[in-house]
């Protein structure tokens, strides 16, 4: 999954455009620029990628941290749409 994260990455630079070490992005890096920048069609590789379940435990991760970058519109609709699906 990892490297398959990686390639994901470096093959929607837009979404990360304040690096181009793409190696060293964690996975709660690249699902957090994904949810917040990404179209619905890059939500949905991610999702294929990293699989719902695990997906909706990394954004839990993210969403809980004291500090994060989610938009709270996003925030918000993936709370519900996890909540619903995974």
């Amino acid at each position: 999954m990892e490297k398959e994260l990686i390639q994901f990455a470096q093959k929607t630079p837009s979404l990360f455009w304040s690096t181009k070490s793409y190696g060293k992005l964690s996975a709660e890096v690249i699902l957090e620029n994904t949810l917040n920048y990404g179209d619905w069609e890059d939500v949905q590789k991610i999702f294929k990628i990293m699989g719902l379940s695990n997906a909706s435990k990394v954004f839990d991760k993210i969403a809980n941290k004291k500090r994060m970058n989610l938009r709270p519109s996003i925030k918000h609709y993936f709370k519900l749409y996890f909540e619903k699906y995974a």
